[in-house]
């Protein structure tokens, strides 16, 4: 009967943890860019001698979804939605990361930031001069038209990567990274659309049938449980008498 004790409190374990990727979720249901997270659950073996018959369910909540969010109209000229897949590249610590928030702000010396994280373009942190004027077009590039003068000028462009969903994963502050531990390399692929912001990708209503969903999972973990529990309390008496 403990082998069907494993499989229950495992499994009532991985719907609680469940729940908690969902709640995180709708938790970020009007976070700009951000990108549901996807729970997966695998089976593995109880490790140890004479356990072979015994199996755990595991959960790894290291999913993300890449469906695309809703793009809204900003009319501000650091406002960027990306089309289709692809990300913006920010510099995180001595590496990069990446995201589809494309709410970007300037900093008092130039230097672009999302969330306060400097935003990279081909060279590194970009950093604007002085301007009256900014153009971002779809392929990244960044035009300004300096004080002074009246043609625009392209700066730098924006670091844009379109890696496959499965290759990346989030790290510990919300930020999708590779899957290996490495920097992608750029795609020219990748468009974005100026004066536009990508709502999140989160779907309210499926997240919530999918609570639901698990509630009712855990509740039947449970009464497995307390089935094991009772089978085995009914032999441990045939047992003594």
């Amino acid at each position: 009967m403990d082998a069907l004790i494993y499989t229950a409190m495992s499994g009532a374990e991985r719907a609680l943890r469940a729940q908690q990727v969902h709640a995180n979720n709708l938790a970020n249901l009007d976070t700009s860019g951000f990108q549901a997270d996807m729970e997966l659950a695998t089976s593995q073996t109880v490790s140890g001698f004479g356990y072979d018959a015994r199996h755990l369910n595991k959960l790894q909540a290291n999913g993300v979804s890449a469906r695309e969010g809703t793009a809204k109209p900003t009319g501000r000229d650091l406002d960027v939605a990306l089309q289709g897949g692809g990300y913006l590249t920010v510099q995180y610590g001595a590496s990069e990361a990446y995201t589809r928030a494309g709410q970007l702000q300037l900093a008092e010396d130039g230097a672009l930031t999302v969330n306060g994280r400097p935003v990279m373009g081909e060279g590194g942190p970009i950093v604007l001069p002085p301007y009256r004027k900014l153009e971002i077009a779809s392929d990244g590039s960044i035009s300004i038209q300096p004080a002074g003068e009246e043609a625009m000028q392209v700066v730098d462009k924006l670091k844009l990567v379109k890696p496959e969903a499965k290759d990346v994963v989030k790290n510990e502050a919300g930020l999708i990274v590779s899957r290996r531990g490495d920097t992608l390399e750029s795609d020219d692929s990748v468009r974005v659309h100026g004066g536009f912001v990508e709502g999140s990708n989160v779907g309210a209503v499926e997240e919530m049938v999918a609570t639901m969903t698990l509630n009712r999972d855990f509740e039947i973990q449970m009464k497995l449980f307390h089935a094991a529990d009772s089978m085995a309390d009914s032999g441990n008496r045939l047992i003594r008498d």
